[in-house]
């Protein structure tokens, strides 16, 4: 057995029979990876009555120090959807700032990061920020949830109805379907990809990311440009989010800020400067902060010398290449959210798309479970979905990056241009546009 667990993983594409353990448990749907994905396509999957159980790798969800928040918009109808009623009234209470109800209609605000002028407002309906880890806890709530699962393997048996999965301890459990919903370092993915083709893939842009308090005045003042969020672009070349990640307290001096610059750093760059310390690396983002006006300009320069920072370089995963299409065993095995289509965040999408994966895929668990289609053409048609229109989104967002950070360009970034709308959305629109200048030209002509 630990020979054919050897081999499943060198060789992602074999189906070694299964000879399967009598302590191996047997559930529907094995999902792995108890992020944001997982945990909603879970409860999804719970009030539709298909049995589930979850598998994490860490302890508990507050097992890791830092907690970000996330832009949800026109992916909260697919969340919704996969939440009991109760569940989804109590969604104000885990944003960012719970005492300030979600307008109808927001908008992103793009300043020039240099002088403060107004660049662009980006337009978005019921934009929630809500705070990871409050989110998490939330779609944890009555879920069968194994922590301490790490995934090793993953195995078919020889008659096309199963998969077993493998972890640390030699436990293990088979499924009629296993999802891979491990984040953006996906080990599913690897072991189905094999690990050249399933790692995920650093981009030459960086960003040193900053959570903080400040004394009440310093507070209410960075609160003044706008109450829970704000954009820069700076023709140095770099770009810049400032927002609240924790209101939740009356007093400004309890409140935490979220922060960052991100920047372009070629691949050279980030080897060199990999084992920088945290004090090196909050030196260089104060510098670059020399080049912004406020917000930003006084968020940095308050920060104490012992100010914790994080720095991570950039990276996608793009499902939608030839070398990156996995195989699902007939159905067996597939992969969604940052595990399927890692990207940048300049844009905003991540989240939408993960939540989105989760509400299509427990609509095609449902059909093979019912007997309506089988499995493998219903996860075929969930994957072809997905693939389409979040690889389009891996590859817009990374573009967009790339526009954000070059002055040049940035007024043609897909964000300026499309705003925060799905890559499908904005296609049909440019077309419907352009058919109608045709129609317009084509009128004019005849008259």
């Amino acid at each position: 057995m630990n020979l054919l667990k050897r081999l499943s993983t060198l060789l992602p594409g074999r189906r070694p029979a299964v000879a399967e353990s009598p302590s191996t448990e047997h559930v529907t749907v094995l999902i792995v990876g108890a992020g944001s994905t997982g945990l909603a396509l879970a409860q999804g999957l719970k009030k539709a009555g298909i049995p589930c159980i979850i598998v994490e790798k860490n302890p508990s969800i507050d097992a890791q120090n830092r907690d970000w928040n996330m832009g949800l918009h026109w992916g909260a109808e697919s969340l919704q959807t996969l939440m009991p009623e109760a569940m989804w009234s109590r969604i104000q209470s885990i944003q960012v700032d719970p005492s300030t109800p979600t307008a109808e209609v927001d908008c992103l605000k793009f300043l020039n990061g240099a002088t403060g002028e107004v660049m662009a407002t980006v337009p978005a309906r019921k934009f929630y920020r809500l705070r990871r880890r409050k989110l998490r806890h939330l779609l944890s709530e009555g879920l069968d949830i194994r922590w301490n699962h790490r995934i090793t393997a993953i195995e078919y048996s020889g008659d096309g109805k199963y998969a077993t999965a493998y972890f640390d301890g030699q436990t293990s459990v088979t499924a009629s379907l296993v999802v891979g919903a491990d984040g953006a370092r996906s080990t599913v993915r690897e072991l189905l990809l094999g690990p050249q083709n399933g790692r995920i893939r650093t981009v030459p842009y960086c960003a040193t990311w900053v959570q903080a308090r400040y004394t009440a005045e310093q507070a209410r003042f960075l609160r003044t440009f706008h109450p829970l969020y704000i954009a820069g672009i700076n023709p140095a070349g770099f770009f810049s989010f400032l927002g609240l990640h924790d209101a939740s307290s009356p007093d400004p001096a309890a409140w935490t800020f979220f922060f960052y610059i991100s920047w372009r750093s070629p691949l050279e760059e980030q080897e060199a400067t990999k084992n920088w310390t945290n004090a090196q690396r909050l030196a260089q983002v104060k510098q670059f902060a020399q080049h912004f006006t406020d917000p930003w300009k006084s968020a940095f320069e308050w920060l104490p010398d012992d100010q914790k920072v994080w720095y991570m370089c950039l990276t996608d995963f793009d499902p939608g290449c030839d070398e990156h299409r996995w195989d699902n065993h007939d159905g067996r095995v597939t992969l969604a959210g940052d595990a399927a289509h890692a990207m940048t965040y300049q844009r905003g999408q991540g989240l939408n798309h993960s939540v989105t994966d989760a509400g299509k895929l427990a609509t095609a668990i449902g059909e093979f479970v019912s007997g309506d289609k089988k499995r493998g053409d219903a996860i075929d048609e969930y994957e072809q979905e997905m693939i389409e229109r979040a690889g389009g989104e891996v590859r817009m967002s990374t573009t967009n990056t790339e526009m954000m950070h070059n002055w040049e360009e940035v007024l043609e970034s897909p964000i300026f241009r499309r705003g925060m709308t799905k890559v499908q959305d904005t296609a049909a629109a440019e077309a419907a546009a352009t058919a109608s200048s045709d129609k317009d030209a084509h009128d004019g002509k005849g008259g």
